[in-house]
This record gives C-alpha cells, sequence and structure tokens, in this order.
C-alpha cells in the first residue's frame, strides 16, 4: 500500500502548474472567454466544501466520490482537508473509507491539521471494522512528525497482534515507514518483525518480509525457525509478497548451504584412476567423493517450491525464481528456467529490455541454456533499437561452429537495415564471431571488405574500425585490404575510421611500400582541417614512415611536425614535440633515440573483443544494479558459499517434533518416515517400499515410479523391516530391476515371467529414447537420474534377449526371437563386412552414373568410395582396468535414425577376470546431439572380443559425445570425436547438376585455397585415394582431366558439399568447398590441403 502512496506524491508533484492554471482567472480577470473552462474549478471547490458540510449523508458521499476522482485524475485536491478531516468521525462507513483514501494521501502534508484529528485516528484503531483499523494505521503512519513515534510504536504493536491478517499486513508495512522517522526504534520493531515473521497467513508473508529486509536484513537468525514454513506458503502469498520472499531466500541460501556447483566436477576429476594406487585406495577415495557433497534437504526444498512459479503470469516472479535457480540451483537444474524467460519475451518492450539484459549475462557463462531457443531470439523489424542490440548481444554470445553459418546469413540481413546504430552494432558482432569462431574468420573478413563498397558512410566507417581490429588479431599477408582501404580515404569522413586507415597504414607500412608513402601526402594536404583523432594518426603515421623510408618521407614528416607544432590543441602541440625529439637527432637528443624504431614499430597485443555484459556478472541478476552496472543504493551483495554448511537443526521447530511423537503413537503399522525428514533426499533416493507415503509430496519423482509399477505393491510388503532392505541393497544386484517390489518366494512363475515381460517394453523404449529425452524439462535432481540408470543396467542385465543378441555375434546357432523382444534385438550389432577392393573401378563408377541418370531425383545417396579401416581408442586397457574399447566409423546409413552417424564399438577383455553387464551409462551430450547405445552385454570372458554398433546424431558438429562406459563395478567416462569427412554421406549426380548447385552456394558459402601439389599427387587416382581417405565424398564423372569434383551431404541437415580440385599450370592446384555449412567446410579444408600437397 506503501506504493500506491508513492505514486500519488508523484501525481500531487506533477499537478503543481494545475493550480497555477486554476488560480489564473482570478488574478487575470481580463481573460479571454474561450478560457472560461478553468474559471469554473475554483466555484467547484466551493461547491465540494459546501456539500461536506451539508447535514445530509449522500451530499457528503457524493463530494468524497468526487474528491477521490480528482485525486485519481492527479488534481490537487489540499485546499479540501479541513472540509475533509472533520468527517473522519462520521459513522457512515462508505464515507468514512473515502475519508481515510484522503487521508492517506494527504496528511503528510498536512500534518499540522492531521495532528487535530490524531486522537480520533486512535479510537479508530479499536474500529470493529477490520477496514477502519487498517486505514487509521496507515493514516497515522503517514504523519511524518517525530513527536507521534511512541503512538505510532504502540499502535504497531497492536495491529501486529490483530486478528485480521489485514490488519497485521498493515503493521509490517507501518514498521517501515516508522524506521525511516526515527531509526533508534530497530530493536522494538525487531521485535514485532519477528513476531509477524511467525505468522501462517499468505497476506502478512510478503509484507513482513519487506520490512525485514528494510529494517535488518542482516539478521539471519529470526529467518531459521521461518524458513520451512516461508517456502511452504510462497506459491500462496500475492505475487509481489513472492518477489520479495524470493530475493531474501536466495541471500538467506548462499550463507547457510554449501555449494551445489561441486558436484557437476565429481565425476571428471576422478574418473580414472592412478597409475600407481591399489583398488584399495581407489574404492576409498571414490567413496570419500560421494561423500563430499549431498544437497540439504532444505536447500532442495527451495528449488522445489519454487519452481511452479515459472508459469506465473508476473515477469517479476519469473525472473525472480530464474535469478534464484541461477545463484542458487545445481548447474545441471538451472537449464529450465530458460523455456520461462523466453516466454517473456512476448511481453511489452520494458519488460523484454530487463529480461535481455539478464539473458545477456546469462548466456555469456553457460551457452547451453538458450541454445534451443536461437530463433527466439531474432530481430523483428518492429523492434525498438535497444531490444535490437541486446538480441544481437545474445545471438553473438550463442555462436558456435555449429550455428554460426545460420547467425552469419541473419547477420547479413541486419547490416541492410535503416536503424544504422544498429546496423554498425551487428558489424561489431560480426568481428566478435570471427575473433571467437577461428573457423569462419576468413568469410567474415571478406564479408566486411565486401561492405567497404556501401553506399552507407556509417556501415563503411564501422567496417572499418572492425577490419583493422581483426588484422590485428591475424597479422598474416594483409596488404590487398590495407590498400583497398587507403583508397576509401577520398570518401570517408567518420574520423575513427580515417583514424583506423591510417594506423592500419603506419603500422603495416612495410607491406605496402608504395601505398603509404602517398597517403602521407594526401594528408599532409588536409592537415589542418581534420579531426584531432586523426592529427594524431598521422603524427603516428609520418613518424613510422620517417623510420623506414626516410629517403621519401623525410621532407613530408618534417611539414606535418611543423604544422603540429602551432596546432590549436595542447595534445596535438605535446605529441609533435615528442615525437621531433624521438626520431630527428640532434644535440638534445636523450637515449630514447636510438630505440625509436623498436618504439614505434613494436609488436602491439591485439584488441580483445569481449561482451559488453561480461563485468555484469558480480550483480545479483534482475537487480537495479545488474541493469545499470552500478551499485544502487540499498543493494545488498550475494556472500559467496561457506565452505562448511552451518547447523541445519538451527531450521527445527518444536512443534515438528510433537508432531512425529504423536505420529509415532497413531501410525505405527503404517511404518511412515518422521515429519522431519519429509523433504529430504531420501525420497528420492529410497526403494518404493519405503517410500510411498511420501512420493506424492515430490511431483518429479511421481511419473518415473508408476511407470516402473511398484506402487501397487508397496503396501503388500509392509511387513518386511526397513533392516532387510538395507541387508537387500547393500548384495550385488541379482534382481531384474532395483526399484521392482519385493517379491517372496510364494510367488508364482507365472506373475514373475509377466513382470520381467513388461519390464522389457519399458526398458527397450528407454533405450531408443534420445539425450534430450532422458533429461527431462522437470529438471529432477542428481539421485534421480541415478536411481534411474542404476534401474537401467539391472533390468538391462536381467533380459533374455542381450544373450541372445551376444550369441548372435558369436556366430551361435540362432534362437527364437519373441514379439516382446523385438525392439531388443539389434541385427546390426555384429561386425560389418567391408568390401575387399578400397577403390571403385571404373566400370562400377560407371555403372552408378547410370543409376543415377534413371533415377528419379537428380541427386542420390551412393555407397561409399571407400571404408578406412583406421580405429580410434576409446578406453585404453590400463584406464578400463583390463577393459579396452576402440570404435570406427564403418560409413554406413545409421539404421537407427537418417540423422544419426553408424559407429561401430569393439570392446575387449584384457584381464584375468570375466566382466560382466557392459552398458552405456549417464549421457553428457551438447544440446541437441542424441545417442541410440548398444543393448547391454551380460558378461565377456577373459581374452574374448565382441563388435556392437551406436548411432550418434552430431548435428553436423565435431564436438564430441561425452558418455559413461559402465561395467558392473566401474565407470568409465568416454568420448567419441568424428572427424569432419565421418559426418558425410557420399551422393552421386551429373557434371551438369554439379555446377548448378555449386553456382547457387557462393560468396560467404565458397572457402578456397591454392597450393602446391606433391608430383605423385598430380595423378586423378592419387587424388581420388587421397580424398575419399580423408571424407566420405562421392566422385562426379568430370569430362576435364585438371578439374576433379567429389560430393556428399550432411548426415544431420542433408545440406550439400561440394569439393573441387583444380590442376594449374605447374605444381599448384586450387582446392574450392561450396557448402552451406561454412564451419565444416573451413574445417575440410584445411585437413585436405596438407595431405594434396605433401609427397
Amino acid at each position: 500500500m506503501s506504493t500506491n502512496n508513492v505514486g500519488y506524491n508523484e501525481q500531487a508533484g506533477d499537478s503543481q502548474p494545475e493550480v497555477g492554471q486554476e488560480a489564473a482567472p482570478t488574478t487575470a480577470p481580463s481573460a479571454p472567454a474561450a478560457f472560461g473552462l478553468f474559471s469554473s474549478d475554483g466555484k467547484k471547490n466551493e461547491d465540494l466544501k459546501q456539500m461536506l458540510e451539508s447535514s445530509k449523508e449522500s451530499s457528503k458521499l457524493d463530494a468524497m466520490k468526487r474528491i477521490v476522482g480528482m485525486i485519481a485524475k492527479g488534481k490537487n485536491a489540499s485546499e479540501l482537508f479541513p472540509a475533509v478531516v472533520k468527517n473522519v468521525a462520521s459513522k457512515n462507513i462508505e464515507i468514512k473509507k473515502l475519508v481515510y483514501v484522503y487521508l492517506m494521501r494527504y496528511a503528510e502534508e498536512q500534518q499540522d491539521l492531521a495532528l487535530l484529528s490524531i486522537s480520533t485516528f486512535q479510537r479508530a484503531l479499536k474500529d470493529p471494522n477490520q477496514l477502519i483499523r487498517a486505514s487509521a494505521l496507515r493514516v497515522l503512519s503517514s504523519i511524518r512528525v517525530p513527536i507521534i513515534v511512541p503512538i505510532m510504536m504502540l499502535a504497531i504493536k497492536e495491529a501486529s497482534a490483530d486478528l485480521s491478517p489485514y490488519v497485521r499486513k498493515n503493521a509490517a508495512h507501518a514498521i517501515q515507514k516508522l524506521y525511516s522517522l526515527d531509526p533508534e526504534q530497530k530493536e522494538m520493531l525487531i521485535e514485532v518483525i519477528e513476531k509477524l515473521l511467525k505468522d501462517k497467513s499468505t497476506l502478512v508473508a510478503g509484507s513482513v518480509v519487506m520490512a525485514f529486509e528494510e529494517v535488518c536484513p542482516d539478521r539471519i537468525d529470526l529467518i531459521h525457525k521461518n524458513y520451512r514454513k516461508l517456502c511452504n506458503l510462497l506459491v500462496d502469498v500475492e505475487e509481489w509478497g513472492q518477489v520479495v520472499i524470493i530475493h531474501m531466500l536466495t541471500r538467506y541460501a548462499r550463507t547457510q548451504f554449501v555449494s551445489p556447483w561441486k558436484e557437476d566436477g565429481l565425476h571428471e576429476e576422478y574418473s580414472e584412476k592412478n597409475f600407481y594406487e591399489s583398488d584399495e585406495e581407489q574404492q576409498e577415495k571414490n567413496q570419500k567423493v560421494n561423500k563430499s557433497y549431498s544437497m540439504d534437504p532444505d536447500h532442495r526444498l527451495l528449488i522445489r517450491n519454487t519452481k511452479p512459479l515459472l508459469q506465473s503470469r508476473n515477469a517479476a516472479v519469473v525472473m525472480a525464481v530464474a535469478q534464484l535457480y541461477w545463484h542458487v540451483a545445481p548447474i545441471s537444474e538451472a537449464g529450465i528456467v530458460a523455456k520461462s524467460l523466453v516466454r517473456l519475451l512476448r511481453c511489452n518492450r520494458e519488460v523484454q529490455y530487463i529480461i535481455l539484459q539478464n539473458i545477456a549475462t546469462m548466456s555469456i557463462q553457460r551457452k547451453g541454456m538458450f541454445e534451443p531457443y536461437l530463433k527466439s531470439f531474432y530481430v523483428r523489424s518492429t523492434d525498438p533499437t535497444m531490444i535490437k542490440t541486446l538480441k544481437l548481444e545474445i545471438l553473438t554470445n550463442l555462436a558456435n561452429e555449429a550455428n554460426i553459418s545460420t547467425l552469419l546469413r541473419e547477420f547479413q540481413t541486419y547490416v541492410k537495415s535503416q536503424d544504422k546504430p544498429f546496423a554498425a552494432a551487428t558489424i561489431q558482432a560480426i568481428g566478435r564471431c570471427a575473433t571467437n569462431i577461428s573457423e569462419v574468420t576468413d568469410t567474415c573478413l571478406n564479408g566486411l571488405v565486401c561492405l567497404l563498397s556501401n553506399r552507407d558512410e556509417i556501415v563503411v566507417a564501422e567496417s572499418v574500425v572492425v577490419i583493422k581490429k581483426l588484422l590485428q588479431t591475424q597479422p598474416a599477408h594483409h596488404g590487398e585490404i590495407i590498400k583497398r582501404m587507403a583508397k576509401l580515404l577520398d570518401n570517408i569522413t567518420v574520423p575513427v575510421a580515417r583514424a583506423s586507415i591510417l594506423w592500419l597504414t603506419g603500422e603495416y607500412c612495410e607491406r605496402v611500400p608504395k601505398i603509404a608513402p602517398d597517403v602521407l601526402r594526401k594528408m599532409a594536404k588536409s592537415f589542418t582541417t581534420e579531426d584531432d583523432l586523426v592529427k594524431l594518426q598521422i603524427l603516428n603515421l609520418g613518424a613510422k614512415l620517417y623510420l623506414t623510408n626516410s629517403k621519401q618521407t623525410k621532407l613530408l614528416t618534417q611539414y606535418i611536425l611543423n604544422l603540429g607544432k602551432y596546432d590549436q590543441s595542447y595534445d596535438i602541440r605535446d605529441r609533435t614535440r615528442f615525437i621531433r625529439q624521438l626520431i630527428v637527432p640532434n644535440e638534445k637528443s636523450g637515449a630514447l633515440s636510438k630505440y625509436a624504431k623498436k618504439i614505434f614499430l613494436a609488436q602491439k597485443p591485439a584488441p580483445l573483443l569481449e561482451s559488453p555484459f561480461k563485468d555484469r556478472e558480480h550483480f545479483q541478476l534482475g537487480t537495479l544494479s545488474h541493469t545499470l552496472n552500478m551499485k544502487a543504493s540499498g543493494y545488498l551483495e550475494l556472500s559467496n558459499w561457506p565452505e562448511i554448511a552451518p547447523d541445519p537443526s538451527a531450521r527445527n521447530v518444536e512443534v515438528i517434533e510433537s508432531t512425529k511423537e504423536w505420529t509415532s503413537i497413531l501410525g505405527k503399522a503404517k511404518k511412515e518416515k518422521p515429519i522431519e525428514k519429509f523433504y529430504s533426499e531420501s525420497e528420492e533416493e529410497s526403494d518404493a517400499s519405503s517410500s510411498n507415503s511420501d512420493s506424492a509430496s515430490d511431483s518429479d519423482s511421481v511419473p518415473e515410479k508408476k511407470e516402473v509399477g511398484e506402487s501397487s505393491d508397496v503396501e503388500s510388503s509392509g511387513t518386511t523391516s526397513s533392516e532387510d532392505e538395507r541387508d537387500r541393497q547393500s548384495k550385488p544386484k541379482k534382481q531384474a530391476a532395483r526399484q521392482g517390489a519385493t517379491v517372496t518366494k510364494s510367488d508364482s512363475e507365472d506373475t514373475e515371467e509377466s513382470k520381467q515381460k513388461a519390464k522389457k517394453v519399458l526398458i527397450s523404449s528407454d533405450s531408443e529414447s534420445s539425450s534430450t529425452e532422458e533429461s527431462s524439462s522437470d529438471s529432477s535432481s542428481q539421485t534421480d537420474s541415478e536411481s534411474d540408470s542404476e534401474l537401467r543396467k539391472s533390468a538391462n542385465a536381467a533380459l533374455p534377449s542381450k544373450k541372445e543378441e551376444k550369441n548372435f555375434q558369436k556366430r551361435a546357432p540362432p534362437k527364437e526371437v519373441s514379439l516382446l523382444d523385438l525392439d531388443d534385438f539389434n541385427p546390426v550389432s555384429a561386425p560389418i563386412t567391408l568390401p575387399s577392393v578400397t577403390l571403385l573401378c571404373p566400370t562400377s563408377a560407371a555403372d552408378l552414373e547410370g543409376l543415377n541418370l534413371s533415377s528419379s531425383s537428380v541427386i542420390d545417396v551412393s555407397t561409399p568410395v571407400f571404408v578406412p579401416m583406421k580405429t580410434h581408442e576409446l578406453l585404453h586397457r590400463m584406464s578400463g582396468k583390463g577393459l579396452a574399447a576402440h570404435y570406427h566409423f564403418s560409413r554406413q546409413p545409421c539404421i537407427y535414425d537418417d540423422k544419426m552417424v553408424s559407429v561401430q564399438v569393439t570392446l575387449s577383455n584384457t584381464s584375468e577376470q570375466k566382466i560382466e553387464t557392459l552398458h552405456v551409462g549417464e549421457k553428457k551430450l551438447p544440446s541437441g546431439m542424441r545417442m541410440h547405445v548398444f543393448n547391454s552385454i551380460e558378461s565377456l570372458e577373459h581374452g574374448e572380443s565382441i563388435t556392437t554398433s551406436m548411432g550418434i546424431d552430431f548435428c553436423d558438429s565435431t564436438q564430441a559425445a561425452n558418455f559413461q562406459l559402465c561395467t558392473k563395478n566401474d565407470q568409465f567416462i568416454v568420448n567419441i570425436q568424428p572427424p569432419v569427412g565421418e559426418l558425410l554421406l557420399p551422393v552421386t549426380m551429373s557434371e551438369k547438376d554439379f555446377e548448378r548447385e555449386k553456382g547457387r552456394l557462393t560468396g560467404m558459402n565458397e572457402t578456397s585455397t591454392t597450393m602446391t601439389v606433391a608430383p605423385q599427387n598430380s595423378t586423378r587416382l592419387a587424388i581420388l585415394q587421397k580424398v575419399v581417405n580423408i571424407a566420405n565424398l562421392g566422385v562426379i564423372p568430370s569430362g576435364e582431366d585438371n578439374i576433379h569434383r567429389f560430393a556428399a551431404k550432411t548426415v544431420h541437415s542433408g545440406s550439400l558439399m561440394l569439393v573441387t580440385v583444380e590442376l594449374k599450370e605447374g605444381s599448384t592446384a586450387r582446392l574450392i568447398i561450396n557448402t552451406e555449412k561454412t564451419v565444416i567446410g573451413s574445417i575440410l579444408l584445411r585437413e585436405l590441403k596438407p595431405v594434396l600437397s605433401q609427397g
């Protein structure tokens, strides 16, 4: 309610001129009749005074309605205060309400008159109507006079014990006003806050936490006993109260809990055993690591109870939850806020601005959160410039080698925008992409050079500045670009661009020895009319040329130095004196003149192109300080995570203990857990037989447990003790599933068999699901994912189809396959027989060409020309404790999915013992990547090897697929990284079609290089063999002996990849690659060039 007071105060300030307008007719009676409209306002107020003094209740009510209407419109009604305050004791409840609304607005301005009625306000505090009691307290707290502080203090104490939650809410609001009036009352106010914090009403919670934040934000001890209650009430609190409570709980969590971000590094840090460590030491170490972090149940309670608020209609609530997840939740769970934040981009532009600022900061550290929503940040023509710039910033932060091709095409459109500041920002973004992603640096540089011929001067100027920075990061032979930029000096007038051209010319003057002196000659003519920034660069250019080419430029430099000596700017005069003493030797020259060349022509560090939002990371997201990028008044910094968590028992409440005893008396038969552990993580880790009663409290775990189907069997196993359960869990897993219900010996075999068949269907469907489907949007805790993976392990171990598959791979007699086993049966897991002929003979090539001509489509996928037998190490036998793994790419279409690459994995047992339950565990895949794993292998004897197949959708990128290769006792982190040539499928087409498609893929879609070819590599057969060995390309028939063409398409997106090798005269050749996937094209170019060049 205090917010409304502030709003009214602001409106009153704006309405002051209207008072002058109302008084104008009385001071200027000769005003034209046309302005008679304003002369009636004074009479209106007189009428209102008469109505307020009337004995009729209806007249008074009409007058108060009109006065409140005036206030709502922003008009000044302060002169009516004496007439209104007389009616504060009216017996009519409607009039009294409106009078208090008026008094809340003007009590602060008319304090003397308000004090006259203070006894009436005190009597109103005892009124039976709760609205009158609350309004009286609000009016009383609005009178900003120190003399009534004791009265206000007494009123707040009484109101804090009122039966009405609405009155208690207003007492919390009054606390802040009293504290700002008299800070010495802090201790007494803290007692009231402590009392109100125990209030169980949702109406009071938000207001009292706001008072806590204003009066004593450092008294965290007041929150301990009320922490769980606030977490549980959060969903039902009004929206602005939710915002305040979430921000307070964020600060609380950072002081009371250990960092959850440590758990993400555990598996990587301890994944491999040290060479000299014994097995016992390694097991002890792993146990210590596993125990080193477990999330506090209260920490999990906060994260779980704020999650539903991501669907709130209020943007501030969603932003508050997002910042809580960002600062408090584990990294693996923070990703769920991305979808909610993207949803808010449909709101008005002010909300968009704040949300995009926060997303820009988040996208710097964790790109993967927002990569799936890349298209949501594309710029619309209707967006204002501030929104466009922020979206551009986010797109630049999210750029990687997988999506840079799409983004560059988008940026090309933005450069043509009529919004010139936005077009200039786009050019800067292209420059940042070029420095961050080395594969597209040359492409971006070529595109920026093309912009130099643009008609718009601002675009050209910005391009020059960015090119200058790019040339600094890549000091290769860029003489042609510098020459082209030097020619622009006659047309460009923007000082920064002219200065950049002059700096480049001077810095690389030895590479353009003919151009640089002429540039200096032109600039000497216009020296006096140039901007100071340009003059400084002219002086620098003259000094560098004087040191490197004094014969041609000595007189020119002296002329420029003489002009600078008498310049109006003292900066220019000082620089002139300094340069003259340094480069022109004379008797007064100091020791530095010997090192003039080293000083001027020293190697300069390349500029670091960073996001402007990088320095905002230390501010809490969603705060005014983050928006302004400076510490605002009242900002409370987030503390660092404590190394050791404070005692969690401080949050225990005595009432909960008594409830536990009561439960133990009434519910012994049910064996329920104590209430104090209601929100612990054990409900996510424990077996279904011990957590049936609590499963309803955790919405994240309910669907998974219902799928397995154990909830119906839990009650039947109530006689089994918890000690038996722990003993059973500690033994090696011999059952079909870890979370299955307890089965007694008397169960029938038919029931057991039907259960196992049902589980087969469930597990087989799980194995075919992608990694993105496995990591659910509910973002359940780490323990959930661990229990799921163990369920899959144990269930897969019990499937009879796995044994059939293994026998099939060993070429044993095949067994019958039931309908339930069809999903698990994997005929491709047998090794694929590779062709013995490595290169395609001419007759086969002719047959393929004929097939292509007879086909209905122009471009067809063909069989691979060559399948390399090279294998890559997946797991070394020493790291794998005797388990060795290798993989190779079969270059065959994947049977699991058209967009997947087929990978053959060979597993070998080099240890002395049998290795059991080989399977793929947890997968850590980049955004969008999917994997179809091989079925679990029951056992692998000593010296035995087995080959199985996998399918991986690499999304047309060379990023590695990380996953765990697990045995019964161990887990090993491994990764499969594809060479760029294995991301392709060969295609065949006619020479005419090839040239037509190549003509469509020009400009930024074309990458080329010139190289020297070794003599033995200049024959057609040698080139064919070298190229297809590196990449899975199809051979295109060519009618010219010196031109060799190859074609393929990417596995994921089906984008064409056209490779042309043109042999020139002598031993030179030109390698050209045309594709929309510029990153893959650049990498392939880098790999093919040395292969064709070397002997």
